[in-house]
């Protein structure tokens, strides 16, 4: 009988939803983290010490014991031998279960302890005789606190129980992917038989296992397909123009494009005459160039008589792009607007104003852009950069901004740059329903940047460091991450930073920076050091994108141990912007636990973002770098884009496959697998 969820008391059905579990077929799907072996009883003396056992015997001892603290010890004994029971925190009914007399079965790793060997908190349950041993291994469910194992598995049995689990996949697909049907798959992963070897199932390269997982990528693959899909469905305003503003700029600039920086601009053109809206993210390393190639794409909208955004999720962020973009486009005759919180509310509503009459071509802004009051004659183009910062409803609210004509919708042509390169992997599974253009190579006069690893015990050296490159005439950053003390974390702060450098540095002007400056403050301190007033700038990590200052070529990164690769990578790029030598000291405090290992040594050894992000996936995995992204997107729960490049390649070609030949197919996959939830994909 399958469990209805309206009979299933509230508070038990509160916790399966913050599961995801919103009926019966979600609870099939709860497939098991591990397993424990309850099929097989071990002779107390054969037991192995060191790995889970079950073993049975008659409780012939049991006290409370207060010493060296509260606990209650049992000695169990069969014919063969005899071990202890140790529950440190236990309650009445552990203590009835260990009653002298009482016949138990226990589950647990087997250890030498002070009394000899012992189970400490084993699984236990009172067993007769005649107790029969479970068939097939016990599943051990994900779950949340106050959600039990026992019930867990109780309602997952009842799902089940009668539910003919039909394929959603065509037999002769299955046979030449060499995947075995749905429904054995599925019953086999909840009640998998003793026979069954253990490290395929825990490894989760069973062929049932890889069904599933193939499942839950093809399902992805194609909510990503119908998304991309709709899109080409809406339309857009088709800006054809004959580039004379973009060719006007880039005549003034004292650079010329790269091949790869022209080659990208191409891409996005092409997707800016179609009458349907681009959806293009646009990557690049660390000083790749891609502000100016959003310029030029901007240039193009604004010629062809339309608006254009650019959002950035920090007011340092979005305020470089507005100096720069405005050096640039003044003398065109483009006005830029600047919108962002911290404006006084005169100069808000006047910048608010110029976007509303159109005075104002190109607005800059942080998240304030896409509020209620700001709106736009006619936006032709959005353009967000990083934009993993930024959630799915937030992107839309920018959407949105575009005015139609009244008979249909009409969307922006939208442009998401990111400085955090992201992994093939990752772009095919997670990023497929946008087109992706690279810039892969870096504008020519780069030194490399050298980083070196060095203990916080040699702090005053690296302090000598910063005394050098400053009296060099150059300029030096030293990043902390946190800005008041903190004892659970005993980090350097900034404002301690501050004080010491200034004091043992006194010739040289030292500034500070911080998350929790006004804006008009912060933005004062940053325009001090892009003019060398201030010599060493400290700061947290508010600097991590955005900020070009060409001097500065020395960078200290204080705890560089408990920041993500992504962060260091990012930090590391505000120095080496110039045609000077620089370097990136990363301090570290020891000892270093194995993850800081692995993260300092990639930054150590490579400068290819690329590479970083590869390396980055692999020690946090795909939720952490999405960031807010994942809000729109289904998480994988069993796949690992890793291990299963392989099936998410061939899922990608059956999603293309079915979308043209058995869009009925493809339905009732999704149907399955995401019971509507792909409506979230639109952005």
């Amino acid at each position: 009988m399958k469990p209805d969820f309206s009979k299933i008391p509230k508070p038990v059905r509160d916790k399966l939803h913050k599961l995801g579990i919103q009926g019966p077929l979600d609870l099939v799907l709860h497939l098991p983290l591990r397993y424990e072996d309850e099929t097989h009883l071990y002779p107390i003396a054969d037991a192995p010490v060191g790995s889970p056992a079950l073993i049975e015997g008659e409780v012939v001892h049991a006290e409370v014991s207060f010493r060296p603290r509260k606990q209650l010890v049992a000695r169990v004994q069969d014919a063969s031998g005899e071990l202890f029971v140790r529950l440190l925190n236990f309650y009445p009914n552990q203590q009835q279960m260990l009653a002298v007399g009482k016949r138990v079965r226990l589950l647990g790793e087997i250890r030498r302890g002070f009394f000899g060997e012992e189970m400490v908190h084993p699984k236990m349950r009172v067993v007769s005789d005649h107790t029969a041993l479970a068939e097939a291994l016990t599943p051990v469910y994900p779950t949340v606190n106050g959600l039990s194992q026992p019930t867990l598995r109780k309602l997952i049995a009842q799902a089940l129980n009668g539910r003919e689990l039909h394929d959603t996949l065509p037999s002769a697909l299955l046979r030449d992917l060499d995947l075995p049907a749905f429904e054995p798959s599925v019953r086999l992963l909840h009640y998998p038989t003793p026979d069954i070897p253990s490290r395929a199932l825990a490894e989760r390269m069973h062929p049932a296992w890889l069904r599933i997982k193939f499942d839950e990528l093809l399902a992805q693959q194609l909510s990503m397909r119908l998304s991309y899909q709709r899109r080409r469905e809406q339309s857009a305003p088709a800006l054809r123009v004959k580039g004379e503003l973009a060719t006007r700029l880039i005549n003034s600039l004292p650079f010329g494009l790269t091949g790869a920086q022209a080659r990208v601009l191409q891409e996005i053109r092409r997707d800016l005459v179609s009458p349907h809206p681009m959806q293009r993210l646009l990557q690049g390393d660390v000083g790749a160039g891609k502000t100016i190639v959003a310029a030029l794409a901007a240039l193009d909208a604004i010629e062809a008589g339309y608006q254009v955004a650019l959002m950035a999720p920090t007011e340092i962020l979005a305020e470089q792009h507005y100096k720069k973009l405005s050096a640039w486009l003044a003398p065109l005759g483009i006005q830029v607007a600047w919108l962002a919180g911290s404006l006084k509310p005169k100069a808000k509503a006047a910048a608010i104003a110029e976007v509303e009459n159109g005075t104002a071509r190109l607005a800059i802004g942080t998240h304030a852009l896409f509020q209620d009051a700001v709106s736009f004659t006619e936006l032709g183009l959005a353009i967000v950069d990083e934009q993993h910062r930024f959630g799915v409803h937030q992107r839309l609210a920018l959407r949105n901004k575009a005015q139609g004509d009244g008979s249909r919708q009409v969307e922006p042509h939208m442009l998401m740059m990111s400085a955090t390169p992201i992994p093939r992997t990752l772009a095919m599974s997670f990023y497929a329903d946008l087109d992706v253009s690279i810039i892969d190579e870096l504008p020519p006069g780069r030194t490399p940047i050298k980083t070196r690893l060095v203990s916080d015990a040699r702090r005053e050296e690296m302090i000598e460091f910063v005394r050098k490159v400053c009296s060099e005439g150059r300029q030096a950053y030293w990043v902390c991450p946190l800005i008041e003390e903190s004892e659970a974390l005993e980090l350097q702060t900034a404002q301690d930073t501050h004080i010491a450098l200034s004091e043992v540095l006194g010739e040289f002007k030292i500034g500070l920076v911080h998350g929790r400056l006004k804006p008009a403050e912060k933005a004062e301190v940053m325009a001090a050091f892009s003019r060398n007033e201030i010599q060493a700038l400290v700061a947290t990590t508010v600097i991590e994108v955005g900020v070009d200052v060409p001097n500065a070529t020395l960078m200290v990164i204080e705890h560089a141990e408990r920041m993500g690769l992504a962060q260091l990578h990012q930090l590391r790029g505000r120095v080496g912007r110039g045609a000077l030598e620089s370097s990136c000291v990363l301090l570290f405090a020891s000892p270093l636990g194995e993850v800081a290992k692995q993260r300092l040594k990639v930054i150590f050894e490579t400068t290819d973002g690329f590479v970083i992000a590869r390396e980055d996936l692999r020690i946090r995995g795909p939720g952490e770098i999405l960031g807010a992204r994942q809000s729109g997107v289904p998480m994988l729960r069993f796949a690992d884009l890793e291990r299963d490049t392989e099936l998410l390649e061939r899922a990608r070609d059956v999603a293309a496959d079915l979308l043209q030949r058995a869009p009925g197919v493809a339905d009732a996959h999704l149907q399955r697998w995401l019971a509507g939830r792909e409506a979230l994909l639109k952005t």
